[in-house]
């Protein structure tokens, strides 16, 4: 049975979810990264992608992911569409891959960006990568090299951060530098550890 034994790892935008899933890893912690299966099922779909929105938005037979990006934070129906492509080949792969995770034993952690959002997986635990929303939106713009308003867009795209605060089981803050996250995500492997 899938999802066994899995803790979802979730945050915001620029929340620092990469990172804290690669100082888990250090700590022996396995990790499915949902993001690394989205873009794979998202490179497969190429052609599928072509017809329902138009060869704007390949580029080389390959999606072009910063348009794609652009047109389904600013258009809704966009985004479901895509979404309605894309998520059941995502949950399908991502549950094939727990069921491995689960017959190994002991805790995993299942990277999902919007675990809140979909609501489409059967995980009890859940960890949080917090950050502020404004450190959030600054962090996006450096990185991503976005306008304050392509920021914003995608940050109201996603639950409220305060919101995700309340439901998580474990809140690690990502709101200072690497040596805070370091000791918050060793923190948060402890009791995981203890508690299983």
């Amino acid at each position: 049975m899938a999802f066994k034994h899995a803790i979802a790892l979730t945050g915001g935008i620029a929340s620092g979810k990469s990172t804290a899933c690669n100082l888990f890893k250090l700590y022996g912690l396995r990790v499915i990264d949902a993001d690394a299966i989205a873009h794979a099922v998202l490179d497969k779909e190429a052609a599928a992608i072509g017809k329902l929105f138009g060869d704007a938005y390949l580029k080389e037979g390959k999606v072009d992911r910063k348009a794609l990006g652009g047109l389904i934070f600013t258009d809704p129906e966009a985004k479901k569409r895509l979404e309605a492509l894309l998520h059941p080949k995502i949950y399908d792969e991502i549950a094939r891959q727990s069921e491995v995770q689960d017959a190994l034993g002991g805790p995993y952690l299942i990277d999902i960006p919007l675990f809140y959002e979909t609501g489409n997986y059967p995980i009890e635990k859940v960890i949080l990568v917090y950050a502020p929303r404004t450190l959030q939106k600054k962090r996006l713009m450096e990185r991503e090299g976005l306008s304050e308003e392509e920021a914003k867009r995608r940050l109201d795209a996603q639950m409220d951060i305060e919101a995700k605060r309340k439901m998580a089981d474990w809140v690690i803050d990502n709101g200072g530098n690497l040596k805070q996250l370091q000791r918050e995500t060793e923190r948060v492997f402890n009791e995981i550890a203890y508690s299983s």
